[in-house]
């Protein structure tokens, strides 16, 4: 009995050895299609330059999210939200020759102008916006204007 179970773990350290074997041949072959007869230093040095390669990406990457940010800084400051109404502020006179504009940034900084027509003159008014808001008494025609350039 004590034959056998020898015999048992000869024959289990012989397939063990073979299922290692099949192992290393199996790399060997995978190792020599990955190299393909070129040398291991020719290897390295792809290596190396697909990491440099890596690195300016990154680092461009970095440079865009820099250029990003500063073109959104600057484009908050842009004159981006406009609006025009036309109206009529004398009955006994026509058309709708008066307008307020209202011209403003993101944050609603900018300019409100007004121009009221009547046959005798036209003047015209221009009231300075802070956070959509002017120290100045708005018409309801500039406050709709506003309003209107806000949306």
């Amino acid at each position: 009995m004590n034959l056998d179970i020898d015999n048992l773990i000869v024959f289990l350290l012989l397939g063990l050895i073979g299922v290692l074997a099949f192992w290393v041949v199996t790399l060997e072959w995978r190792l020599k299609n990955i190299f393909r007869g070129n040398k291991i230093s020719s290897l390295e040095s792809v290596i190396v330059d697909l990491g440099q390669a890596v690195d300016e990406i990154i680092d461009k990457g970095k440079n865009d999210d820099r250029l990003f940010e500063d073109i959104y800084r600057r484009l908050k400051g842009v004159l981006q939200r406009c609006h025009t109404i036309r109206f009529n502020p004398f009955a006994d006179q026509g058309g709708n020759q008066s307008f307020a504009t209202a011209i403003m940034d993101e944050e609603g900084d900018g300019v409100v102008i007004s121009s009221l027509y009547s046959r005798d003159k036209v003047s015209v008014y221009a009231k300075p916006l802070k956070k959509f808001a002017s120290a100045h008494e708005l018409s309801s025609e500039e406050t709709q204007a506003i309003a209107e350039a806000k949306k």
